[in-house]
């Protein structure tokens, strides 16, 4: 019965932030009466919530409990003030992410008005080939992430590395300079760079920022990035 649960509410990503009975049935594989029944309980709970259109959404506490994780209440916590003197400097996006196997998952996200557009949002996953904080996590992930990122280099836009020995070559050129860059790979018109947060010699997590092109400022921009990924990593130590 956990497990059904648990399919229920894991029904819900990015793309499907609003669900009917019907399709959360589908997508979990239940029955339309077991889905009814336990869709009830866990509203009553308060993991989901339903809307005046028939739909339901994720309830609010269970991001509640989600805040309640080590690497929300930790990490996040202690690197918000140092994204804000980023966004502050370049008014840029700017993201903290970590990698959840070929994926980065984003915990923070700050942008303004004058932001590139992007697809990202706090509590999405991306593909780790694709962005700039995805590919600095990677550049340090053990061997057998990187042969099985090597394998699942799915093209998102026109720009994204689809050959497996390009993006070898440039994992190596990334761990050798220290930070990561994407050129519209992710997002047509968006540019991103990214550095590791370093703990203990792991990367931890990655901040990054998006803007429109890296031509002339890509030096000041990893400069920023690499002082508050180092004002974090001394914090958290």
């Amino acid at each position: 019965m956990t497990s059904r649960a648990l399919g229920l509410l894991g029904a819900f990503d990015a793309e499907h932030r609003h669900l009917t009975l019907t399709e959360l049935a589908a997508r979990a594989d239940l029955s339309l009466s077991t889905a009814h029944r336990l869709v009830a309980e866990l509203e009553a709970w308060g993991a989901l919530a339903r809307r005046e259109s028939g739909a339901y959404v994720v309830g609010r506490r269970v991001w509640d409990l989600g805040l309640l994780a080590p690497v929300q209440t930790g990490l996040r916590q202690v690197a918000e003030p140092f994204l804000h003197d980023i966004y502050a400097a370049t008014l840029a996006t700017v993201h903290l992410a970590v990698r959840e196997g070929l994926e980065v998952l984003y915990l923070d996200r700050l942008s303004g008005r004058r932001s590139v557009p992007i697809v990202s949002r706090v509590g999405t996953r991306l593909p780790g080939h694709a962005t700039a904080v995805g590919k600095i996590l990677l550049a340090h992930a053990p061997d057998d992430v990187q042969e099985a990122a090597l394998r699942s280099l799915t093209r998102v836009t026109p720009y994204t590395i689809t050959n497996p020995e390009t993006f070898r070559r440039q994992l190596a050129r990334v761990r050798s300079e220290g930070y990561a860059t994407t050129s519209e790979e992710m997002s047509l018109g968006a540019c991103s760079v990214a550095v590791p947060i370093m703990r203990n010699g792991e990367a931890i997590a990655a901040v990054g920022l998006v803007v429109r092109s890296l031509k002339r400022d890509r030096a000041r921009l990893v400069a920023s990035l690499r002082t508050a990924a180092e004002g974090i990593s001394r914090s958290l130590a």
